[in-house]
Formats: C-alpha cells, sequence, structure tokens
C-alpha cells in the first residue's frame, strides 16, 4: 500500500516518521529522572515514591543483583501484581543487563513452572503471597534464590524466609546507589521476553529488545498530542507483567514524566474508582470488559465518584462495542479510543486518533512508522484491495526479534521483516483498520467460511444475551458446526434457541447460524479479558 491512506488521518501534530533516540529504557528513565526528580514516580495506598528515589532504589537493586551473580543476559523473573516494588525490579534488572521475564500471578503452578524453566530464570523477584508456591515448584525449575517483598506501601517482607532466599529491602539496605554496576547496555540488547497469554495452547516467549520498546513507547506519546510531559497521572489498572500495561502504561508513564497510580486488582472497583478520583488520574489504559464494569458500577454509585478529570483512555485487548464506548465517555467526559496491538510488537500498531474521527468497530490508524497491509489467506502473499478480507501482517521498528528456543514459530511469523500477526482483518478507503477474527478461530462449515465473530455480533444483538463465544467443533456431516456459548443478562429469563436462530438467520447467511447453543455462567477469560476459546473446546471434546 504505497500511498498509505491512513496518514491523510491523523491528528494535528502528529508526524509520518519519527526520530528515536539511541538509548535504553533505563537511560530513558534517568533522562526524566534530570527532568522531574521530586515528581511522584509511584502512588500506591497513599504511599509515594519520587523519580529521585526511585533511581536511587533501583541502583541499590541493580548492584544487589549483581552480587547474586546476575550477569548481562540472564533472565529474572517478576511475579507480582500492579505495585510500586514491579517498577523498582524491572528498573534493577535493566540496569544491571538483565532480562525481565514477568509472569501472570493468576497462573498456575504448571503455568508459572513452564515460563520459568522455558525462559531459563535462576533468580525471581515475587510478592510474599506467592513465596509457598514458588518454594514447591522451585526443585522442579533452575530458580536457586527468590527475593520476596509484600503487598503493603512499604519495601519489605516479614515472613519467615529459607536461607538462600532473600526480602527486597534487606538486599537493597545492602548497598549504596553509587555501587551499582557499570557496564555497557546497549539499545540492541535484550530487555524483555514477553509471553503470550497462553490462550491457543503453549505461551510463547516474544523477544523485545530495548530499542523495539522504546521505539513504541515514543510513538505512543507523540500520538498523545494532548497530554502535557511532566503533568499526568496514569491510573495502573491493566497488569504491568504484560506488554500493554507495562508500554502504554508504565513506559509512557515515564517518557512524560507521569505519575502512575497503582491499582493491583482492577476488579476491585471501589479502590480503583477512590484512586482515580482521588489523584484525579487523566490517562487510563484498559480493556473492554473493564470499561463495562465501571459503566454497570457508575449506574448505582454514579453521584459517588467523579471521573472527569480523565482525558485519555484506551482501550485494547479486545473489540470496544460502540455502547461501551459511548457510555463510559458519558460518565466520565474524557475520550475512549481503541487501539490494537500485540506481544510480539510491544505493544501497539494501531490506535483511533485521540483528538479526530473514532470509527466504530475499527481498531484506528497505524501509528507512524508502522506499515499494515491486508494479504491473501490463499497464498500469504497478494496484497488485496481497501474492503477486502485477509491476514493482517505489520512492518514496524518494534517488531520483535522472534520467540525464544522457537525457531520455526519464528520463521513463521516473521517474513520478510513482516509480522503475520494472525489476525483477519480489513482496511476502509481511509485507513481505517478493522480486525475481523483470528485466523485460527475460522470455522468450515461444509467447506464454507465463518468468522465466529461476525456470529458473536449477531447473537449480541437480543436484549437478553450479555456475553457469547462461537467456537468450531469437528462434525461428521460438515466437517466442522458452529458452537454457541451463550451468558444471559438474567439466568432465570435466557433466550430459547429458537430465538436466537430467528435473530441469525435476520442478519447471517444460514450456514453460518450455530448447530447448538450452550448456555453458561460465564465464559473463560484471561487476565486480558480476552475469551480463552481453547477451553471452550476442550469442554466440547470432553462431552463427546
Amino acid at each position: 500500500m504505497q500511498n498509505r491512506p491512513w496518514l491523510h488521518h491523523y491528528d494535528s501534530g502528529v508526524l509520518h516518521q519519527l526520530t528515536y533516540p539511541s538509548m535504553t529504557v533505563h537511560e530513558m528513565f534517568g533522562e526524566t529522572v534530570g527532568k522531574y526528580p521530586d515528581h511522584s514516580c509511584t502512588i500506591f495506598r497513599g504511599a509515594s515514591i519520587t523519580y529521585r528515589e526511585m533511581d536511587a532504589l533501583s541502583d541499590q537493586l541493580a548492584a544487589g543483583l549483581a552480587a547474586l551473580g546476575v550477569k548481562k543476559g540472564d533472565r529474572v523473573g517478576l511475579l507480582m501484581p500492579n505495585i510500586p516494588q514491579f517498577v523498582l525490579a524491572y528498573l534493577g534488572i535493566l540496569k544491571v543487563g538483565g532480562v525481565v521475564v514477568a509472569t501472570n500471578p493468576l497462573y498456575v503452578k504448571k503455568e508459572i513452572e513452564y515460563q520459568v524453566n522455558d525462559a531459563g530464570v535462576e533468580i525471581m523477584i515475587v510478592v510474599n503471597s506467592h513465596y509457598a508456591l514458588m518454594k514447591e515448584i522451585q526443585p522442579r525449575t533452575k530458580v536457586r534464590t527468590l527475593i520476596v517483598t509484600n503487598m503493603t506501601g512499604e519495601l519489605h517482607s516479614d515472613m519467615p524466609m529459607n536461607p538462600e532466599d532473600a526480602s527486597l529491602e534487606t538486599l537493597i539496605s545492602h548497598w549504596e546507589p553509587s555501587q551499582h554496576p557499570t557496564l555497557e547496555i546497549l539499545p540492541e540488547d535484550v530487555a524483555l521476553f514477553q509471553y503470550s497469554g497462553g490462550t491457543t495452547g503453549i505461551s510463547k516467549g516474544a523477544i523485545a529488545l530495548h530499542r523495539n520498546l522504546i521505539t513504541n513507547t515514543i510513538q505512543f506519546c507523540h500520538w498523545m498530542t494532548s497530554s502535557q510531559e511532566g503533568s499526568e497521572i496514569v491510573l495502573m489498572a491493566i497488569p504491568l507483567f504484560h506488554v500493554y500495561g507495562m508500554v502504554l502504561g508504565m513506559l509512557v508513564g515515564f517518557r512524560m514524566g507521569a505519575t502512575l497510580v497503582m491499582v493491583p486488582n482492577a476488579r476491585n472497583l471501589p479502590e480503583l474508582l477512590e484512586s482515580l478520583q482521588h489523584y484525579k488520574a487523566t490517562i487510563f489504559p484498559g480493556v473492554p470488559t473493564l470499561f463495562n464494569a465501571i459503566n454497570r458500577y457508575m449506574e448505582t454509585s454514579h453521584e459517588q465518584y467523579k471521573l472527569n478529570t480523565l482525558k485519555i483512555c484506551i482501550s485494547g485487548s479486545s473489540p470496544l462495542s460502540k455502547e461501551t464506548k459511548e457510555k463510559f465517555e458519558a460518565v466520565s467526559g474524557g475520550k475512549l479510543v481503541e487501539g490494537y496491538g500485540l506481544s510480539e510488537a510491544p505493544t501497539a500498531t494501531h490506535c483511533n486518533p485521540i483528538l479526530g474521527e473514532n470509527r466504530s468497530g475499527s481498531i484506528g490508524l497505524p501509528l507512524p512508522d508502522v506499515d499494515a497491509r491486508i494479504i491473501s489467506l490463499e497464498d500469504g502473499r497478494t496484497e488485496l484491495q481497501p474492503g477486502e478480507i485477509g491476514e493482517l501482517i505489520i512492518h514496524s521498528p518494534q517488531v520483535m526479534q522472534g520467540y525464544h528456543n522457537m525457531p520455526s514459530e519464528t520463521e513463521q511469523a516473521i517474513q520478510g521483516g513482516w509480522l503475520y500477526t494472525g489476525d483477519i482483518a480489513r482496511m476502509d478507503d481511509d485507513g481505517y483498520f478493522y480486525i475481523v477474527d483470528r485466523k485460527k478461530d475460522l470455522i468450515k462449515p461444509g467447506g464454507f467460511q465463518v468468522w465466529p465473530r461476525e456470529v458473536e455480533e449477531a447473537l449480541l444483538r437480543h436484549d437478553a444475551v450479555n456475553a457469547v463465544a462461537v467456537v468450531g467443533r469437528p462434525d461428521p456431516e460438515w466437517g466442522e458446526a458452529v458452537i454457541a456459548f451463550v451468558v444471559a443478562t438474567d439466568p432465570s429469563s435466557a433466550p430459547s434457541a429458537e430465538e436466537l436462530d430467528e435473530l441469525c438467520l435476520a442478519h447471517i447467511a444460514r450456514y453460518k447460524r450455530p448447530k447448538e447453543y450452550h448456555f453458561v455462567k460465564d465464559l473463560p477469560t484471561n487476565n486480558y479479558g480476552k475469551v480463552v476459546k481453547r477451553e471452550l473446546r476442550e469442554q466440547l471434546d470432553r462431552e463427546v
């Protein structure tokens, strides 16, 4: 797509191409320390840590990690929710030349064990609630030392520990900031192993360099032309262990000299909304399920909370409905825009304009220096015209280096410098992109192509349907059958299968209509709000 029509729809002041400084993530942080040393870097339950203090503490931690034998290129694990210690540990690991391997605290033992072993983690920094779990896993891993912290605003843990382990506070206290290691760390060095959420099976570790993270940070800071350096307050409710929160929350916050208001449990809406209101948050990255939950909560508690300080809210991870967007903008007064990204290009590649036109159902426009194409599903090469449906591929300086220990998967994902996303999409004449579905979720009953998302959208038109997920199941007659899992708004008055059939026939072709409807209490989701369709398919397999 030589003409790149999306460039004509950028907000005023957004450049088509940007210049990226040659620096590491912690050097970028250091620049902000120089500009805003006494600004709050993090706030958590009333406790504030300034940029100067966070810099000194992370220097001390880097010295401690070096004393424990951490060398350049070593992978260091992080297992904790959104608390200031995550920020401290993240910076300390990078300053010693380590590679951050952040793990979801909601993972079960098997999932944590796999990720730790795959990455080759030998030292982990964990919240104390997960210490016992890690000690159980440890004999089956190469982890030799656990560094433990707690959920309070203080940097210590008073729980009993094995002699080979240490508290974060104790480790830091043994060193002065001036004792941090001095070694050459380059923008081309590895900074992060970002593991996929595992919604489709084995989790893959995407390798991100410092320059990949710096690139996307600067792209998104530039995209938000209405933001003001040194004065923004970012509500950090989405997980920092995933690149969405890590980059669009933490690193973008670093670059802008913003304050990060830490929310360890986004499901605790009173704490989230109280933090938002009390600290006058201005930027709020989130996911549709979270914005929906706030909308519902505000319907009964709208007089208690004022969200009118919000200016920029970003939605990612899953499709944002027009209804959710409009309701949230009404209760907050802020702008909610949908974007798109993935772990393999950490993290954002597309976003709707912050000030300009937002198109319903669209993930928006490619960010500066991001080239995007829709290619044929038949040959994987032919570029399609606007309106035609194919696979979304991306060429951008933030694209990962590949998957850790997965050369064949890397070759499939990156071809000729282009990242094959696995997402099925289309582009309109103006360069706005729309995700149709995941390539792997395509269902083929009788040889026809059925995209689950279009069936889901048809079923969601019913007032009594709160949520729905559509998957394929092997069928002896048709090859595959379309199966719908439905969550009713009110279980006592769930719609009948006949009602749903009628609705489908009014909006989609007959062959796309579900063969079966399974009414369930809720849908399995990961911590980012994405429905785990693999679990639904496994459920169907068990029922056979």
